[in-house]
């Protein structure tokens, strides 16, 4: 199940219950380090390719925010984004 924020279509993700942490990556884990990162104003972390591509997010609490606004909010590359809590909801099943 692929899930798609702000047209960036992730192929894998694992989520950790105990630390309700989402890990989204476009392919699968890599042993590859990012070639650059950055936290969001709303605490999530993003790696980058080489070119400057989104390659894999980390959000955090993302169950917690769901339950409480009912939408996950992220900037990317300066644009906030909203991912949509449907998809979201099915990778945090």
């Amino acid at each position: 199940m692929a899930i798609t924020i702000a047209g960036i279509r992730f192929e894998y993700h694992d989520y950790d219950e105990r630390g309700d942490t989402l890990f989204l990556g476009v392919s699968g884990p890599s042993d590859r380090l990012p070639e650059d990162s950055y936290d969001t104003p709303e605490g999530h972390f993003v790696e980058l390719d080489e070119t400057g591509s989104v390659v894999a997010i980390e959000l955090m609490n993302p169950r917690w925010l769901l339950e409480r606004d009912g939408e996950l909010r992220i900037t990317l590359r300066e644009r906030p984004t909203v991912a949509c809590p449907s998809e979201l909801t099915r990778a945090l099943a």
